[in-house]
């Protein structure tokens, strides 16, 4: 049977959904809306969705939970890591403290935090991309990935030019990511206990399409070692084998364009759930709910992981 895709109709549209993280001690989906400056929560039990607005002039780019902190959140405010309590319900949002904050080279300013997440020990991992003049053109290679622990910040790549998708195969010991203007997702050796990443190497290329660059955004593993991998501008997430370069095992069509990100949730975490956008690019109009909806898929045949909560 053909997997099942659903977009969840009682949820706003995001001009630029991202970020999604399924939280199993609440059940819930949590995710940002970039442009939008929100932070969203979708509980499939009751079909609950929520928002809140953060005050502020920069980008919001990623939600993850506080482990054992009741309404604790770290997100990202431009370059910063801010620790806020949110309930989940409001649309208050309280700022507690800004935990970090990076580039504050004059020639960073303009740079922004993009995605992250935390790796298996509860470590953030989160990356930067340089300045967008004008939605959808970036200044390419100003980004850097930096990892974020125990008040201390530590870089571990550069030159990046939109630092976005992050997945870890414990087991394996390795880590994926994605620069997506690298046109590749690339796989390190990673070392849990100390933090580093290195020997990196594509294993999967992304191709052109419809005379239009597509680019591997946000991705998630699966408990079979598989990538699910989104594809922005390509109207798709595909399975890929990370463990056999260039082996493309599955494509699940999405009836948004820019699509950014997935997650596994749900009671049995075999609920794949995806993220999209609908920001103007060079004149082309995407118009809601299709394109910038929030989408669940089923009939995967495959489990995930839930999201990591930030150990601070």
């Amino acid at each position: 049977m053909a997997p099942k895709v659903e977009r969840l109709t009682n949820v706003e549209s995001t001009e630029l959904g991202e970020g999604p993280h399924w939280d199993a001690d609440t059940q819930s989906l949590y995710y940002v809306d970039i442009i939008g400056k929100s932070i969203h929560r979708y509980v499939p039990a009751t079909q609950t969705y929520t928002k809140a607005v953060i005050d502020t002039n920069k980008n919001v780019s990623l939600i993850i939970p506080v482990r054992g902190e009741k309404n604790k959140f770290v997100v990202t405010i431009g370059r910063q890591l801010v620790l806020i309590d949110w309930d989940g319900v409001s649309k208050n949002v309280s700022i507690i403290k800004i935990l970090y904050e990076v580039e504050n080279d004059p020639d960073s300013l303009d740079n922004r935090i993009n995605d992250g997440k935390c790796d298996p020990s509860g470590r953030i991992w989160a990356g930067t991309m340089g300045p967008e003049r004008e939605l959808g053109h970036f200044e390419n290679e100003k980004g850097s990935l930096y990892t974020f622990q125990n008040g201390q910040v530590k870089k571990h790549l550069g030159k990046i030019g939109i630092s976005n998708g992050l997945a870890w195969n414990a087991e394996l010991k390795k880590m994926y990511y994605n620069d997506t203007l690298k046109g590749s997702i690339y796989q390190y050796d990673f070392d849990i206990e100390k933090g580093t990443i290195g020997n990196g190497k594509p294993i999967f290329t992304l191709e052109k399409m419809d005379d239009e660059i597509v680019g591997a955004d946000g991705m998630t593993i699966d408990t079979d070692g598989n990538l699910w991998v989104a594809v922005f501008n390509g109207s798709k997430v595909i399975k890929i084998d990370p463990r056999k370069p260039e082996t493309l095992l599955q494509t699940i069509p999405i009836p948004a364009k820019q699509v950014t990100s997935v997650a596994f949730g749900g009671p049995n975490l075999d609920e794949l759930y995806v993220t999209s956008g609908k920001f103007t690019i060079d004149g082309k109009i995407l118009p809601p709910p299709e394109h910038g909806g929030t989408y669940k898929v089923t009939g995967l045949n495959a489990k995930g992981y839930p999201g990591i909560s930030v150990v601070l």
